[in-house]
This record gives C-alpha cells, structure tokens and sequence, in this order.
C-alpha cells in the first residue's frame, strides 16, 4: 500500500527535513505542500536541496487542503496545529512536530505557552523508557502522534533509563545544551542573525523559562519518577547550522554501585537502532550524528561530585524532529521502524 501524504510548514526547517525523509520512503507519495506566506510559490525556491520534488508547489495552509490524506504532518509554530487538528477528525494519521499536544497537563501548558490546550497525544520517542516498557508500545497503531521537542527528548533519553532503574536522584537535574540556531526555525529575529551568532555563544531561556521543562519532566515521571523533579535547564547557542550536545548531570542514588549504573544505560539501549550507549570513556560529538536519526551517548560516573554525567549528541532536526515523526510514523502503520531513516551521518 502506498499512503498519500501532505506537509504543512513545506517552506521551513523541519518541514523540509520531514519532506527530505519521506523522499526516500517506498511507502509514501507526497502529494501535497502547504505553506503561509509563501503559497503559490514552488516548493523547490525554498527547498533547493530537495530536487527530487521539484514538482510541488506550495498551497495554503487549510483544513481542506490538508484533508483526504491518509497522513498528514503539521510543522507549524506552536499554537497554530491545534486549529488544524480539530478540523482533521476523518484523516487516519496526523503527526504534529510542533508543542500544540506534546504536554499532559493543562498548567504547565498555560504557564509555558499559553492560549487554547489540546489533548495530548502519543509521544513520538519510541525509546524512552516507560516504566518497564518502551514508548514504542504506545506508538503502535496510534492515530495522533505528537512529535518531540528536540532538545526535550534529548535529556529526557539521557536521564530516563537511570530514573527508570532507580540509580539516579532527579530531584536535582543539570543540564546545559549546545544547540544550533535551526532548532528556532526559517523566521528571521535579529538574534539569529549570522553577525549575532558567528564566534559566539549565547545563552537562551535561562532560569526556568525554556518551554521543554515541562515536557521533560513529563517524560521523567513516565519513566518512573515518584517524587519531586527539578531540572536547571540551560540552552546556549553556538555557531553551527544543526545539533544539540546536552549534558546533562544528576546525583546518584543511594547505594547505587557504579556497575548498577552502567547496566541501567546499557539494558535500556542494548536493542535500539537509533540510541547508541557508547564505550566507557568515550563522548559524542554533534558532527557523528549530522544527517543522521542517531543519538550518541557517552556516560560518565562523577563520584567526588556524586553525580552521573551523561553527553548526548543528535541532530536537532532528524532524531530531535523529522527523523523521530517518520519513525513514529512506520511504528503507527506496522512498517519496519527503520525505513527511509539512517544510522549512518555526513562528515565532514
């Protein structure tokens, strides 16, 4: 069966990588682009990597334009899906890379964005752990998938096997994030500006104000977290087009053996294609991942600190957004999860 497919936000980054992906994927045809302000225009004026669809033109983002796939991905700003979605009941797959319903709780959507909360819908991380399963089981003939936040689903499978096994403490959870500017999307803000960026790095959504707090912490506590969750979350910008590094730290638990540690990140990722625990002693860089659906892990146990260290690189638009909605996609439909996606990056 070949499933017809639309993309809403054609013109902008992660449409773009999630048309990129679905180029290459033997059981979807892309019928239909749509955009904003830059409808009527050829897809391929936006998108000039994308030559294998330059017959597509952008069309306006409308509930009738999008209705009568049988999937539809919405790569919109957040606040803006949830007017779409409600109008796309009879569409048997919708998949949202923006926030619109990724949080479960009605206050922390207010609190952190704010305006109309929809319901949350399966989240589209296959492998974080949820209790003593995996969220792949949700994902498994859903209908409504929401996808990650990047840098979200980058802590959250950093922390969430130690949370799950019980080694770690996440009442007290650092973590400070290199993140490359397309992580912000095509909008043009002076504060992306390349003379802005360029040999520097620059700190955003300091002190508890960055919006995937909240969906970490939701992760977290399906993970198994019982008690309270703090998180200092920091994210700086670097000059490098894509990726995330996150480091991310937490105290250990006590009584937890430095075996006990490992063997949590290690039972967690052993079977995933797309996570990747690696040697101890060794540490990811963001180039190993470029292009890639990979996240590479490195781990370290910080005894004087008494904290456990874990440095994770993905790429923020493939594993950290269109590499994580086709996964979830392939999950959905019973196609193999790995399909039209790589392990393998771009170097140099």
């Amino acid at each position: 069966m070949t499933y017809s497919v639309a993309v809403s936000g054609a013109s902008g980054y992660a449409g773009g990588e999630i048309l990129r992906i679905l180029a290459a994927h033997p059981d979807v045809e892309i019928r239909s682009v749509t955009a904003h302000s830059n409808a009527g225009q050829p897809l391929i004026q936006h998108q000039p990597h994308l030559r294998s669809l330059a017959g597509l033109t952008l069309q306006e983002t409308t509930a009738e334009v999008l209705a009568g796939h049988d999937i539809v991905f919405l790569a919109l700003p957040h606040g803006q899906s949830g007017q779409y979605t409600d109008a796309l009941g009879d569409t048997p797959l919708v998949i949202d890379a923006g926030a619109d319903h990724r949080l479960e709780s009605v206050a922390d959507w207010d609190r952190f964005y704010g305006g109309d909360f929809h319901d949350p819908w399966a989240y589209g991380v296959p492998e974080l752990p949820v209790g003593d399963a995996k969220q792949r089981d949700r994902l498994v003939g859903a209908g409504r998938i929401a996808a990650p936040g990047c840098n979200a689903s980058t802590v959250s499978l950093s922390l969430a096997p130690g949370v799950a096994a019980g080694v770690i403490d996440p009442s007290d959870i650092v973590t400070v994030l290199a993140v490359g500017p397309s992580g912000a999307g095509k909008s043009l803000k002076t504060t992306l500006l390349a003379s802005e960026i360029l040999g520097s790095a620059n700190p955003y959504g300091v002190g508890g104000t960055h919006r995937h707090i909240p969906e970490i912490a939701q992760a977290l506590r399906g993970a198994g977290a019982a008690g309270d969750i703090g998180i200092s979350f920091t994210p700086v910008l670097v000059p490098m087009a894509r990726g995330i590094l996150a480091t991310s730290t937490a105290p250990i638990a006590p009584g937890a053996s430095d075996s006990d540690i490992r063997a949590a990140w290690e039972s967690a990722y052993a079977d995933e294609a797309f996570v990747h625990l690696l040697p101890a002693g060794e540490f990811p860089r963001t180039a190993d991942v470029l292009g890639a659906n990979t996240a590479l892990m490195g781990l370290a146990i910080d005894r004087a600190a008494n904290r456990v260290v874990v440095v994770t690189a993905v790429d923020n638009l493939v594993k950290g957004t269109a590499g994580a909605a086709v996964q979830s996609m392939n999950i959905a439909l019973g196609l193999a999860e790995g399909t039209a996606l790589t392990v393998n990056g771009v170097a140099p």
